[in-house]
């Protein structure tokens, strides 16, 4: 599999883990506020990295890193994501897997496979405006809510996380949002950062104050709420 991006280590990224990040080319949404405007759509002509020369890389870090973790883009477009993983998990490492929760079917086939061990799902904002911040005229709620039902179920550890921004969240969203996830493991409130790399320029964060009152929010209905970038 093509790598578009990565990061060699990482103390963020995986909780309590020491990981390294790979950016898998390619994605079925186009938020305006990604970070990561080159990987939606047309993927860039060339990767940074083969699969071949990665498992490479991963072999001369045994013992210093203790998973990766696998972002895009949306990796579950990749044809070949199972026999990334595998590659991976042969090696003796943990496997993070982040997503936007639009393949269902595809996220349940690699958990019930025992390659996967944790799962970072974005939740974009409250079903009502689900579209617009996913950038999308017809989103697939269907199977987002589908993702949700069975993370919550607990076949894999995971997270649920939200970029926030003043253009699109407000404190209803998350009053709604709060009742969708009720009973959620973990959810991570991020701040929006602006950056060159981000698909729609000029669009802005809230003040920590603000994100404080999202989390309290959440954390009526959740076991464990954070505010990560601030």
């Amino acid at each position: 599999m093509d790598i578009y991006g990565i990061q060699k280590v990482t103390l963020l990224d995986y909780p309590d883990k020491v990981a390294c990040t790979v950016f898998t080319g390619g994605c079925n949404f186009k938020c305006p506020f990604c970070h990561n405007k080159l990987l939606i759509g047309e993927v860039p002509a060339e990767p940074v990295m083969e699969g071949e020369e990665f498992f490479k890389f991963l072999d001369s870090r045994k013992g210093l890193l203790d998973g990766v973790c696998i972002s895009g883009g949306e990796p579950l477009v990749q044809p070949d994501l199972e026999d990334f993983i595998k590659g991976i998990k042969q090696r003796g490492f943990l496997v993070k897997l982040d997503t936007n929760g639009s393949y269902p079917e595809r996220l349940k086939s690699l958990v019930e496979k025992g390659l996967i061990d944790y799962v970072a799902m974005d939740i974009k904002n409250s079903r009502g405006k689900y579209g617009k911040t996913a950038g999308l005229d017809i989103v697939p709620l269907t199977a987002i809510e589908e993702t949700v039902e069975y993370l919550l179920g607990g076949p894999v550890d995971y997270e649920f996380r939200t970029t926030v921004l003043r253009d699109f969240h407000e404190e209803e969203d998350f009053n709604e949002i709060a009742q969708w996830i009720k009973g959620g493991k973990r959810y991570f409130i991020q701040n929006f950062e602006d950056s060159d790399g981000v698909l729609v320029p000029g669009l802005s964060p809230y003040e920590k104050e603000d994100l404080e009152k999202f989390a309290d929010i959440l954390r009526k209905t959740m076991e464990y709420v954070e505010i990560r970038g601030i």
